[in-house]
């Protein structure tokens, strides 16, 4: 069934697709997120393709994607280019980056020349950072996103109501994790740099989903990139891959800890942070958005919880709490 979204994007594709060349015929479904964004793969006569993405402005910032794709090509990332926008409606049109994810190739064989690349291309996001340009990621933020846990996860998808005891954990729990996150140094934050988001082409990798980007902790992205919400790597490997990115990062002059013991503590309380939003995300996804597959990854954040509450003495709140909701859980996903 056509929508009037449906008509508003073919009506602007119309006026715009004869600067580019556009067969509307070939107009094909080519991605969509776990927001409200959509995206089109059309051909031009000869054969190369364009991207058009339906970002609804009541839910999307088409401003803000234009933006730091602007700051991201300025820092010498491969990202989208953008040949025609209409900022009202939220329709644009861009250049293709190709089918390949970085998720839908990694193996044991290529994994350390994928990290490699995507390990380059944030020290080089994160020499580029300059505060006051993009939005701060405070302790507001940091607290309004790790509360969908308790709000989405525990109450919603579990059905459980926290008493007393069990909020006062909570409360223990989001101070340790925020206090440390607070302490970190700051740079521009990708903020779901994450294999799905990064496309295997020429230069690698290319960089999509980029629009919520902030000026936040040092540590986030890589903590994104190591701690996935579709892949379980083994701790060598994830040991391996930060310490690879910590000493380019030295070398870069970005500001990470002299001490690497110190900068890893740092990785596993952001990826904490993390890791219980997601698993809030992923709950809302299904009850509120009509989006189930997410919660068969839920198992994956609920260990990565465990494996890091149960390494920091501050952190044995949370394991309480997550005893109380889940019992003795096991490890699930595949390993590298």
């Amino acid at each position: 069934m056509t929508t009037l979204r449906d008509a508003s994007l073919r009506a602007w594709l119309e006026e715009e697709s004869p600067r580019f060349g556009l067969d509307l015929s070939t107009l094909e479904p080519a991605s969509s997120d776990a927001g409200f964004r959509r995206y089109f793969r059309a051909r031009d006569g000869q054969g190369d393709t364009f991207i058009v993405m339906d970002a609804p402005p009541e839910h999307e910032h088409t401003e803000a994607f234009i933006r730091v794709d602007e700051l991201m090509r300025t820092a010498g990332l491969n990202v989208p280019k953008i040949y025609a926008a209409d900022l009202e409606q939220g329709f644009a049109i861009m250049s293709d980056l190709g089918r390949e994810t970085y998720l839908d190739v990694l193996s044991e064989a290529n994994a350390f020349e994928l990290m490699d690349r995507a390990t380059d291309a944030l020290v080089l996001w994160q020499k580029s950072s300059k505060p006051g340009v993009l939005p701060e990621y405070d302790r507001a933020l940091l607290r309004q996103e790790i509360d969908l846990f308790p709000e989405w996860y525990v109450k919603r998808h579990r059905g459980v109501e926290w008493d007393e005891k069990h909020r006062e954990w909570w409360e223990m729990t989001v101070e340790a994790i925020l206090e440390n996150n607070l302490a970190e140094e700051r740079v521009f934050v990708h903020r779901d740099f994450m294999p799905r988001n990064l496309m295997v082409c020429d230069p690698m990798p290319g960089i999509l989903d980029f629009q919520d980007a902030v000026y936040g902790p040092v540590s986030y992205d890589i903590a994104s990139l190591m701690r996935d919400a579709f892949i379980t790597w083994n701790e060598s490997s994830v040991l391996d891959v930060t310490i690879r990115y910590w000493e380019k990062a030295k070398k870069a002059g970005i500001p990470v800890p002299n001490d690497f013991a110190r900068f890893y503590r740092d990785v596993e309380y952001m990826g904490l942070q993390r890791h219980l939003k997601v698993l809030g995300i992923f709950s809302r996804l299904n009850y509120r958005d009509g989006k189930p597959k997410y919660l068969a990854d839920t198992p994956r954040f609920i260990a990565y919880v465990r494996q890091t509450a149960s390494r920091y003495i501050e952190l044995s709140p949370l394991m309480r709490l997550i005893d109380d909701l889940e019992g003795n859980g096991r490890k699930v996903g595949y390993t590298f």
